[in-house]
């Protein structure tokens, strides 16, 4: 069971706890354990192996260790089951739409007998809601928008934990010795935000063993098909995983196929046709090329191997045998790539590398779960030469934001510890709530004083668009303001972006000076590529940063890298590559 199973199991068990309403500091273990586990680097399976002391972590006690323990040694807890016995566990998804929450879905269980989605869905239709304390005609028609947007995304699984659940299978199955090379495919290759299925591209010196090995990984839930190149399976976290095995002959054709996209392989198809040749999984063939053959590559009952194979093992020799140049997974959407490989004009796409600086984090000063100190040495120990530290202003009081006074505080414990790390800079800055009606959460002449003023929405969501246009629109144009964070606020799989013109956003933020942020959580990846390539076309500048609420999180860097490279963002699109003191003068930093 990897670490995400877990949480998610403990974090039910706090749903149902506080559905319940059981003991709130129980609840909390139960949450702050499911957090702990969902961030720790390394996974939990293997420290239960190792019999290691799990209750020298924070928050985990002796109960809570054992839970851990028997969730990976049996995939199941004792009291997740005794609690679902008692209360539906489909009400978890209720409690989770927006304006339901514990309290109400309980209601609804007690009150109204509403057990499910499906359920609350016929009757919030039918008007059942109104009435019931806490509902009325906004919750109501606010409860319908949330499952719609569940339905959207269900069966759909971030990026962030695809890469928990395929890393120790690829894992498992490269310990196969007739394995000689695997790659994982599909839309995960090309680095999507969120994938619905994986797909795993295998060669090997013998078929058998590998398909046995992959219909054997302890982590099937179920095996869908083997046969003797195909397997499908589905993991118990209900991800579904396919296997190929393709012969070497074909492996670079069939991994630009199972990439995908569907197309942007249309796209080469054709291309192929064009110049006389047949593209398909299988490779690239010279042959009579039949006028019924479509670009789709459809064969009907023709010899997939007919004619002379001109490439077909390694990706790039069956671009160039197209007269194309070799694109990188994550451009392959069918944007004007094909073109610009034609043209050799493919743009040197981001690395992970360029980036010298993180520029939002937080700290314990706010709701982060490392000090200051730690951060900087965090940001040291990842080559950094700069960093920006972004704690809350005081609107947002759940996560202590501070105030004017205590940020002259933080200040001047800021002073100590500067002097102790001259090789980093560290920018004050703080992550300034945008008020409703555009103003900011800080005095002017607090703002002065910081070297980035980050601003970001953190309420009020369901404003109408054109207020909470004008809203944003009134924050940019604050001298002050330097560059706006997470701009939709979303959350992937679970809050629908709020509702504004981004594109007047856009081009305010440009004829203000003010960088838009790609927020590189995988929760967030807010902006999504389709925005950023707006933004490049319109030229605002980007940072990436991270949203870091704890060491660690500074390790999460790379998805915003990946969706940058998805909207094709060099170097020069990002003000975080720059070195320290080009950095300053962008921002016009003393």
């Amino acid at each position: 069971m990897e670490n995400i199973e877990i949480a998610k199991a403990l974090s039910q068990v706090a749903d149902l706890l506080e559905i319940q309403k059981s003991n709130p500091f129980r609840i909390r273990a139960y949450r702050n354990a499911a957090r702990f586990v969902a961030d720790y680097a390394s996974p939990m399976r293997k420290l239960v192996a190792e019999g290691a002391d799990l209750t020298q972590f924070p928050g985990i006690g002796k109960d809570m260790s054992q839970s851990i323990r028997d969730l990976v040694e049996t995939r199941s807890l004792a009291l997740l089951e005794e609690l679902s016995h008692k209360v539906p566990r489909s009400l978890i998804l209720i409690m989770r739409l927006p304006g339901v929450g514990p309290k109400k879905a309980r209601l609804l269980w007690q009150e109204k007998g509403i057990e499910t989605v499906e359920q609350l869905e016929v009757a919030a239709k039918q008007g059942i809601l109104i009435g019931i304390p806490g509902f009325g005609e906004k919750s109501q028609a606010k409860v319908l928008a949330g499952i719609k947007h569940l339905r959207q995304h269900r069966g759909r699984f971030k990026l962030s934990e695809a890469d928990q659940l395929i890393a120790p299978l690829v894992e498992y199955m490269q310990e196969t010795p007739e394995l000689l090379r695997l790659e994982v495919a599909g839309s995960y290759r090309r680095r999507r935000e969120t994938v619905g299925d994986i797909d795993l591209l295998a060669m090997a010196s013998e078929a058998a063993p590998v398909m046995t090995r992959f219909i054997e990984y302890p982590g099937v839930a179920r095996v869908e098909m083997s046969g003797e190149t195909r397997g499908r399976v589905v993991l118990h976290s209900e991800l579904e995983v396919d296997l190929r095995i393709v012969p070497p002959k074909s492996y670079g054709a069939a991994l630009i196929y199972f990439t995908g996209s569907k197309e942007h392989n249309i796209k080469l198809r054709r291309r192929a046709l064009e110049r006389g040749l047949r593209l398909s999984e299988y490779g690239v063939f010279r042959e009579d090329v039949r006028e019924e053959e479509s670009a789709a590559g459809e064969h009907s009952d023709a010899d997939p191997w007919a004619g002379r194979q001109v490439a077909g093992g390694d990706e790039s020799e069956v671009y160039s045998s197209i007269d194309l140049v070799f694109v990188e997974p994550e451009m392959r959407e069918d944007r004007g790539e094909v073109e610009a490989s034609a043209a050799g004009a493919l743009p040197d796409l981001l690395e992970h590398g360029d980036i010298r600086g993180d520029l939002q984090m937080h700290s314990t000063w706010s709701d982060g779960k490392n000090s200051i100190e730690e951060m900087m040495q965090a940001c040291l120990a990842r080559g950094y030469e700069y960093f920006a530290l972004t704690d809350h202003s005081k609107a947002l009081a759940m996560t202590g934001g501070l105030d004017a006074k205590r940020l002259q505080e933080q200040w001047r414990e800021i002073e100590e510890i500067e002097a102790r790390y001259p090789q980093i800079r560290l920018l004050r800055s703080l992550e300034v709530d945008i008020l409703a009606e555009g103003g900011l959460d800080l005095e002017d002449e607090m703002l002065q004083q910081l070297d980035l003023v980050v601003v970001s929405v953190h309420s009020r969501f369901d404003l109408p668009a054109r207020r909470q246009t004008d809203r944003i629109l009134n924050a940019l144009q604050h001298p002050a303001v330097d560059i706006l964070a997470h701009p939709t606020g979303r959350i992937i799989n679970r809050r629908a972006p709020f509702e504004f013109d981004l594109d007047e956003v856009l081009h305010c933020a440009k004829e203000n000076r003010v960088a838009v942020e790609l927020n590189a959580h995988p929760e967030r990846l807010d902006l999504k590529d389709s925005h950023l390539i707006l933004a490049r076309e319109l030229g605002v500048p980007v940072v990436i940063s991270t949203d870091a609420h704890r060491a660690g999180h500074l390790d999460l860097m790379h998805y915003g890298v990946e969706q940058a490279r998805r909207a094709w963002l060099t170097k020069e699109n990002v003000l975080n590559t720059l070195p320290l003191k080009q950095f300053l003068e962008a921002f016009q930093i003393s």
